[in-house]
C-alpha cells in the first residue's frame, strides 16, 4: 500500500502544483492526504479552494493553526467530513479531530490531526492525551491510523512520534514549511518525519513575499502580507505501508521544484 502526504498547500502557486502533479502521479496511490490550512490565499480553505483540491484525488484534508481563516469553513466542514481540524481543540468548535476513510485498495484508514502547544497553540488541550482518546475511539474501525502533527517545535513533534510509536501507522508533522532530512521508522515501527515541507511558492519566506518579510525585519514595522509567486515546490512523503503487519517498510521524502 502507498499513501502520499502533501506538505502545507499554499495559495494559487500550492494548488496550481497540486492539480499538475497529482495528474500525473496521483494514480500510484492508495491513498492521499494534504494539509490545506494554507490552501485559500495563504490563509484558510475555502469551499471553492476545497472542491478544486477534492476533484484531483485528495482524500483528507488536515488544517491547523489558520483553520478558521475562511469563513465558510464550517460550511465546508459541516457536509464534508474529510475536513478535520486538530482535535485538541478547546471548547465548542466546529467539525471532528479525526476521520475514517477508505483507500482505493478497500482498506480503512484512520486520520488524526492535532496541534502543538510550544510556541504556537497554548490555549490548546494536550496533543498528547488527545491523540490517546481519537486512537481509542479509531483503532477497532479502522486498519491502520496516520497522525498529522501541525506543530512549530521539533522536540514536541519527536516525543510525539516516540509516544505513538507502535500504536499508529505515521506521524508526519506540518506548519513550519520546511522539510525536514530526519524520515525514518521508529524502533515500534512507526513511520516518521518531523515535517513534510510546504508546496507553494519557492521564491518567498514560507510561502509569503520575501521583500515584505525582509523589511518587517529591518524596520519592525507591520506589513500587510502577501502571497509570493512564480516559481515553487511540492513537498511531501510517501509512506509504504505492509499490508499483513500494517507497518510502514518505507519512507520516501519528496521534494521536486518547478
Amino acid at each position: 500500500m502507498k499513501i502520499l502526504t502533501i506538505g502545507d498547500i499554499f495559495g494559487r502557486t500550492g494548488r496550481n502544483i497540486v492539480e499538475e502533479e497529482l495528474d500525473r502521479i496521483g494514480g500510484k496511490y492508495d491513498f492521499i492526504i494534504a494539509n490545506a490550512e494554507n490552501a485559500s490565499h495563504g490563509r484558510g480553505l475555502s469551499k471553492p479552494v476545497y472542491e478544486q483540491l477534492s476533484a484531483v484525488g485528495i482524500d483528507v484534508f488536515t488544517m491547523g493553526n489558520h483553520a478558521w481563516g475562511c469563513p465558510d469553513i464550517e460550511t465546508v466542514m459541516r457536509y464534508n467530513d474529510n475536513v478535520i481540524r486538530p482535535a485538541n481543540f478547546e471548547g465548542d468548535v466546529p467539525g471532528s479531530g479525526s476521520v475514517i476513510a477508505a483507500a482505493r485498495n478497500g482498506l480503512r484508514v484512520g486520520v488524526i490531526n492535532l496541534i502543538g502547544r510550544t510556541y504556537l497553540q497554548s490555549a490548546a488541550s494536550s496533543p498528547f492525551f488527545s491523540a490517546d482518546r481519537e486512537i481509542q475511539r479509531l483503532k477497532p474501525k479502522c486498519d491502520i491510523i496516520l497522525v498529522d502533527f501541525h506543530a512549530e517545535a521539533t522536540s514536541e513533534k519527536m516525543a510525539l512520534g516516540y509516544y505513538l510509536d507502535g500504536r499508529v501507522t505515521a506521524v508526519f508533522g506540518t506548519h513550519t514549511h520546511v522539510q525536514t532530512a530526519d524520515s525514518k521508522i521508529l524502533p515500534k515501527g512507526t513511520g516518521y518525519i518531523t515535517d513534510l515541507g510546504m508546496t507553494g511558492p519557492t521564491v518567498s519566506v514560507l510561502g509569503l513575499d520575501k521583500q515584505t518579510i525582509v523589511n518587517r525585519f529591518l524596520n519592525g514595522m507591520p506589513q500587510k502580507f502577501t502571497v509570493a509567486d512564480g516559481r515553487g515546490q511540492f513537498c511531501g512523503a510517501e509512506f509504504e505501508i505492509d499490508e499483513n503487519s500494517m507497518k510502514v517498510t518505507k519512507i520516501t521524502r519528496i521534494y521536486k521544484e518547478y
